[in-house]
């Protein structure tokens, strides 16, 4: 299934507690279960201002969906070509 990186503009998001954040998840996993087996929440990265989330989806749209229903902002979405890390360059 293909992977894709969502960037969300959340102004002051890095300033949510751990309730609300567990709040948020909480929501989006309802909708992910509603969405079915096709699409699936890897992590996410908090910052200031963004939330950066790795998704497996079979489609863009369904990432879209999610995002439209759970009431989260997708704001860019990429899909993944490739990854690389240390062990690359060996």
């Amino acid at each position: 299934m293909p992977k894709f990186v969502i960037e969300r503009d959340m102004p002051g998001v890095g300033k949510l507690t751990q309730p609300e954040l567990k709040g948020a998840s909480q929501t989006s996993c309802a909708v992910l279960r509603d969405l079915g087996t096709d699409i699936q929440w890897i992590h996410s990265y908090v910052t200031d201002d963004k939330i950066y989330c790795v998704y497996q989806s079979t489609s863009e749209e369904l990432i879209r969906e999610h995002a439209k229903k759970a009431g989260f902002p997708a704001n860019k979405i990429s899909q993944v070509r490739n990854i690389i890390e240390p062990a690359t360059a060996e």
